[in-house]
């Protein structure tokens, strides 16, 4: 099938990130995959919330948000309400990051996770997950020390996403929003660096999907994502942790 931006079916979108983006956070990614670009952040408090204080653990949230302008029509602030799509989103966030770190190793300290999409054209739950983490590898590199004999690096593994999809009857990866506009099938999947999966979302739309096609995209997916973490060392070089 030929995609409407020339793509075969299994390849990514262009991939373009800047590490340490912004000079406040610890963290911080600019990540472009197509004409999607989310600013990605992470930021360490010196304390968790009050439900976990004095159990010698930490914590990780994650905020997600589309500024206005990285949408047409103009996306309205959520000031008061977030929407279902923002909090389910930035849940993913959270559980998808949580599923590689150690929180025992991080002492009682709360890494905040924020992503903002400055310009939308799909995927940017996944593209704000695959960015996070290296923001969020960037951040554990200022943590101080831990005392001796104890564990030092709370990163167990890398973490990625990538959107797969049906359309026109066959399994594509990265779906841009023209595609995903018009899949039959829509799969979010959240996998380790060693392969393993963290969560898989896929959905109907107005359709069913068969045995076969699930696991044509969840190979289409494996395959994107190990490329992801390819991208993902090649960007940390040095600073990689494992």
């Amino acid at each position: 099938m030929a995609r409407h931006d020339g793509r075969k079916n299994h390849e990514l979108r262009p991939i373009k990130i800047k590490r340490r983006y912004t000079r406040s956070a610890p963290g911080s990614v600019l990540y472009q995959s197509g004409e999607t670009i989310v600013l990605c952040t992470a930021s360490i408090d010196e304390r968790v919330p009050e439900w976990m204080a004095g159990k010698g653990r930490g914590w990780l949230t994650a905020e997600y948000a589309m500024l206005p302008g990285s949408t047409r029509p103009r996306k309205r602030r959520e000031r008061e309400k977030l929407d279902g799509r923002t909090t389910e989103i930035q849940r993913l966030i959270g559980r998808s990051l949580r599923a590689i770190i150690d929180l025992n190793a991080i002492g009682e300290r709360t890494i905040a996770i924020d992503c903002d999409v400055l310009q939308a054209d799909g995927g940017t739950r996944t593209a704000s997950i695959t960015g996070a983490w290296i923001a969020l590898v960037d951040a554990v590199q200022t943590l101080p020390p831990a005392p001796a004999g104890e564990k030092k690096q709370p990163l167990r593994d890398s973490v990625a996403a990538i959107s797969v999809g049906i359309v026109d009857g066959q399994a594509v990866l990265d779906l841009d929003y023209r595609e995903d506009v018009d899949a039959h099938v829509d799969m979010n999947v959240v996998m380790t660096g060693r392969g393993e999966f963290v969560e898989v979302q896929g959905t109907g739309e107005e359709a069913t999907f068969s045995h076969k096609q699930l696991n044509e995209m969840l190979a289409l997916a494996a395959k994107g994502i190990g490329l992801l973490a390819a991208a993902q060392r090649k960007t940390l070089r040095r600073a990689f942790p494992f």
